[in-house]
C-alpha cells in the first residue's frame, strides 16, 4: 500500500459496518447515491473508506423512513454543508409532520449529522480481547435480519428458562455469534449462547456447545439495539486503521439487556470484530 493511500474497506467488511446488504451497496452505486472509492479494473471489486460510513449510515436512516431514492440523492449530491443540512432540515420537518410514527428514527438522523458523531474512536474506546473456549447453552437458526430482535428475546428466554429448570449456574453474559450473511443478505446463521459451568441436557431448541476462541476488537454500545450500527461503524473504522481484519462471524455480548432493566437507554451491549492481535 501506497504511503498515503487511503485505509479501505472490502465491499463485504462495509456493509457489515453499516448494515446495508451488498445488493443494496450494488445498487446504489449503480444509481449514484453511494459510490466506492476503488473498483478493480480486472475482478470488479468494490472498496469503501471508512470516511464513507457515516453517508451509508444517513442513506439508511432516510430509507428506514421511506424516503424516495431520488430525494435521497438531492441531499447526497448537495456539496457545501449547510446547504445538504437545509436540505436535511427541510425534509426532516416534513417527515415529521407526516410520520409520527418514525419520530426516534428522525432523532436519530440529527444525530448523526452532529460534529460528535464523527467516526474518530480513540483507544481507549476499544478494548482488544482473547476470548477463551466457552461451555455454553445454545440456540441456533437460520434467520431474517429484521426477525433478529425479537428472535434474540425469545431464544434468550427459552434457554435460561432451561438452565433454570436442570439447575444449571449461568458463568457469563449472554451473547451471539452472527454470520456475515446477516450483514451481507440479511439473512444467516445465528447462535445466542449464555455460558454455563456443565453442559445443558438438549431440550426443544437447546443444546450445548463451546463458543469457539476468537481473538476480538470489543466496543461497548450503551442504548437502544436500534441505534447499534453506530457502534459498529466506530469499530469497523478503528479495525480498519489499527487492526489486522481477519474472516469470522462477529459476535455481540449483553450485559445488561431485558432480563436487567426495561429501560433500553441503559442496556449495554459489547459488539466484538474478529481480528488478529499484534503486540505486546
Amino acid at each position: 500500500m501506497a504511503a498515503n493511500a487511503p485505509t479501505t474497506l472490502s465491499i463485504g467488511d462495509f456493509s457489515r459496518a453499516t448494515h446495508l446488504t451488498v445488493k443494496m451497496l450494488r445498487h446504489y452505486h449503480q444509481l449514484g447515491l453511494l459510490e466506492p472509492v476503488q473498483i478493480d479494473p480486472q475482478t470488479g471489486y468494490r472498496r469503501y473508506t471508512p470516511d464513507q460510513i457515516p453517508t451509508a449510515q444517513v442513506i439508511r436512516r432516510f430509507r428506514a423512513l421511506e424516503m424516495p431514492l431520488d430525494e435521497i440523492r438531492e441531499v447526497i449530491a448537495a456539496h457545501d454543508l449547510p446547504t445538504r443540512n437545509a436540505r436535511i432540515a427541510q425534509h426532516l420537518a416534513r417527515l415529521e409532520g407526516e410520520l409520527a410514527r418514525t419520530q426516534s428514527a428522525v432523532s436519530t438522523l440529527r444525530g448523526l449529522l452532529e460534529p460528535r458523531a464523527a467516526l474518530a474512536p480513540s483507544d481507549a474506546d476499544v478494548e482488544l480481547r482473547k476470548a477463551e473456549p466457552t461451555l455454553a447453552a445454545t440456540i441456533s437458526a437460520t434467520i431474517d435480519a429484521a426477525d433478529a430482535p425479537a428472535w434474540l428475546q425469545g431464544a434468550l428466554g427459552e434457554l435460561y428458562a432451561t438452565l433454570n429448570a436442570q439447575q444449571i449456574k449461568a458463568t457469563g453474559c449472554a451473547g451471539g455469534v452472527y454470520a456475515d450473511g446477516i450483514f451481507t443478505e440479511h439473512r444467516g446463521e445465528a447462535t445466542v449462547f449464555v455460558p454455563c459451568d456443565r453442559p445443558v441436557s438438549p431440550l426443544g431448541r437447546v443444546t450445548a456447545a463451546t463458543i469457539p476462541m476468537a481473538e476480538l476488537a470489543v466496543i461497548k454500545h450503551v442504548g437502544s439495539p436500534g441505534e447499534i450500527d453506530r457502534s459498529y461503524g466506530l469499530l469497523a473504522a478503528y479495525v480498519a486503521n489499527r487492526a489486522i481484519c481477519v474472516d469470522g462471524p462477529m459476535r455481540e455480548y449483553y450485559c445488561i439487556g431485558s432480563r436487567e432493566t426495561p429501560d433500553e437507554s441503559r442496556w449495554l451491549t459489547e459488539v466484538c470484530w474478529p481480528v488478529f492481535h499484534t503486540g505486546v
